[in-house]
């Protein structure tokens, strides 16, 4: 797995790439995010530092999910809930706080990479009333205005969309979008959830109280 490590601390940025090639990546070591953004057509997973010298770590996730939808996991000192929350709405796919345990982090890199590896196309679409999702092409249009999402609003709305008219369990959701339904944070899913039916605009996703969600038909 090609892995890209935006990280100024070298210490730790080095310890990192030494564990990561030791199971098996082959790993990229940057400093700036102006080199994460010269360089990110090169990888398959992006660990993003959010106090990186030139550009803050949120403005670089801006800037590339306009561009790429790679696996960008945030590894960060910041842990305040507004920090966790913004990155998830600009499309992170996870969002871990140092001093991160080196077992967790391989784990979570596993998880997304499963479902970056799903999200190939699949050459299939669902419409109903006004809304197109075209699974190959990873779009969305509704009533013939394209709606513009992150890599994983559009997952966890293809997951609704496959089942639509069916109850899915949140642990479904997270298992197919994230790659294991108990290592993700369970706020990622709400956030994402929160940001989707904001540009749907429209009461198409239903909560069903305890359980999950229903796309309705």
């Amino acid at each position: 797995m090609r892995t890209l490590i935006a990280e100024d601390d070298e210490t730790l940025g080095r310890s990192l790439r030494d564990v990561l090639s030791a199971n098996g990546h082959e790993v990229t070591l940057v400093g700036r995010g102006e080199d994460v953004l010269l360089r990110h057509a090169e990888a398959q997973v992006i660990l993003l530092d959010l106090g990186l010298p030139d550009i803050d770590g949120l403005e670089v996730l801006r800037k590339l999910r306009r561009v790429d939808d790679v696996v960008v996991i945030v590894l960060t000192a910041r842990d305040d809930e507004r920090s966790v929350v913004l990155a998830l709405r600009l499309g992170a796919d996870d969002y871990l706080t140092k001093p991160v345990r080196l077992a967790e982090l391989l784990a979570r890199i596993e998880a997304s990479a499963r479902r970056y590896r799903r999200s190939a196309p699949d050459s299939t679409t669902y419409e109903v009333g006004g809304l197109l999702i075209d699974f190959g092409l990873r779009s969305v249009t509704l009533d013939s205005t394209t709606i513009h999402l992150t890599p994983i609003e559009f997952d966890v709305l293809a997951v609704l969309a496959r089942r639509a008219g069916t109850a899915v369990s949140r642990e479904i959701i997270q298992d197919e979008v994230w790659g294991d339904a108990f290592v993700t944070k369970s706020k990622a899913l709400d956030v994402h959830l929160h940001q989707l039916r904001g540009k749907l605009g429209r009461p198409v996703i239903t909560t069903i109280r305890r359980f999950g969600y229903r796309l309705e038909p």
